[in-house]
């Protein structure tokens, strides 16, 4: 790397950021300079050792550089421009390929432990920053959509202890992470259906709790709100909820949007009716194809109570017939699905569906991995950050707040 050479030694050869008079210091007491020290740095044109000026605190007892913290380099052995591919390529994929990558198209060797760790570490500020810093939006279309959803992860035994699920003995190895993700869809394609407007999707996520605490909102009835400020939601004309018709889903709905239209992911319900069928028939014969068929069309053409006849001359002997009148029954107003067609509402939840397969399962759900909820909740952070467009923003603040 002759050019990296060069700027090392330009940069080692200029005793320019000597500050007279001393540097003032995090706790705000005044540094001392106390001579030059080196450091190696991993930057985009390869390993650089940089001789900076070195200040001491008396009142802290900290040493530190100033120029460290001009190049973005403070606490870090990497530069930004490295830092900034270590993000990128370990929220698409995991810590060893990402450091090959690094290595492959830039060139940069940086192990898959520190790619690990600074990848956390940028998801955690992206984390806070979504906490700290909600910037209010507004909602240009006049329907504006919120989806929300669950998927599992697989976590490490100290996070699943005491917590029951689908295993044999009733234990789990997974927990749920949430996903809130928000869109407009006011075009439409040649048959009249809306189509999900181009850059309108932004995903938020995190292993947590839909439960209060302490009469407050639950920590993602707070992340949602949050989203809803963020995207405009809660300023469009027309609100629209979807979900899979999970009770938490509606009853948060409820909470915080009540006033919205809420819809039944059309495919889901769709998904009920076939699982009874095979309940009913088995898998794979005419029988229960031609049931299925029957039932998904009543349920494109509205007639609920046709579904639920059906349902009835079933429901002693088949658990899932009982079941399946259930949830029709307690989501009827959400099932009306030729009304909501005839009003333009999207009435499935793809783009949520694709959210918990791109930014959970693809990365977090592959052979062998088990994650803690902190590390978890942090390369989630990180992979819908750039999935939502918001990384380029927030990475422009956190060089600005460095500085």
């Amino acid at each position: 790397m002759v050019m990296g050479k060069a700027i090392e030694r330009r940069f080692n050869s200029d005793h320019s950021d000597k500050r007279e008079g001393g540097e003032f210091c995090g706790c705000g007491e005044i540094a001392e300079y106390a001579g030059r020290r080196k450091k190696q740095f991993i930057t985009v044109l390869g390993p650089m050792v940089l001789e900076r000026a070195w200040y001491h605190c008396e009142g802290c007892n900290a040493g530190f550089s100033p120029r460290d913290r001009e190049l973005g380099l403070l606490n870090d052995s990497l530069s930004p421009g490295v830092l900034r591919m270590v993000g990128i390529s370990a929220a698409q994929s995991s810590f060893g390929e990402g450091s090959g990558l690094i290595k492959e198209l830039g060139g940069v060797e940086v192990e898959s432990k520190q790619v690990e760790r600074n990848a956390k570490e940028l998801g955690r500020d992206i984390a806070l920053d979504e906490e700290r810093r909600v910037q209010r939006g507004e909602c240009a279309a006049k329907t504006c959509y919120m989806g929300i959803d669950g998927t599992g992860v697989p976590m490490r035994s100290k996070e699943t202890e005491g917590r029951s699920g689908k295993q044999a003995d009733g234990s789990s190895r997974s927990r749920e992470a949430k996903l809130v993700v928000v869109w407009t869809a006011e075009k439409r394609d040649s048959e009249g259906r809306p189509v999900r407007d181009p850059g309108s999707v932004s995903y938020n996520a995190a292993i947590e709790t839909v439960k209060r605490e302490d009469g407050d909102f639950s920590p993602f009835a707070r992340r949602v709100m949050r989203e809803s400020e963020r995207s405009g939601f809660g300023s469009a004309e027309r609100q629209v909820v979807l979900g899979d018709g999970a009770a938490w889903i509606w009853n948060l709905c409820a909470e915080l949007f009540p006033g919205a239209i809420e819809i039944v992911d059309i495919f889901h319900a769709k998904e009920h009716l076939c699982d009874v069928a095979k309940s009913l028939y088995g898998a794979g014969n005419d029988l229960c194809t031609q049931w299925a068929k029957e039932r998904m069309d009543e349920l494109d053409r509205g007639e609920l109570d046709k579904i639920i006849k059906a349902l009835r001359q079933h429901e002693h002997g088949h658990e899932k017939a009982r079941k399946c009148i259930n949830y029709i029954n307690n989501n009827r107003h959400r099932m009306n699905y030729p009304e909501f067609r005839r009003m333009g509402f999207c009435v499935s939840t793809g783009v949520v569906e694709g959210g918990c397969k791109s930014i959970v399962g693809n990365r977090l759900k592959r052979g062998g991995m088990h994650w803690t909820v902190p590390g978890a909740n942090a390369i989630i952070a990180l992979k819908a950050a750039i999935m939502s467009n918001r990384f380029d923003s927030w990475w422009k603040h956190r060089r600005r707040a460095a500085s």
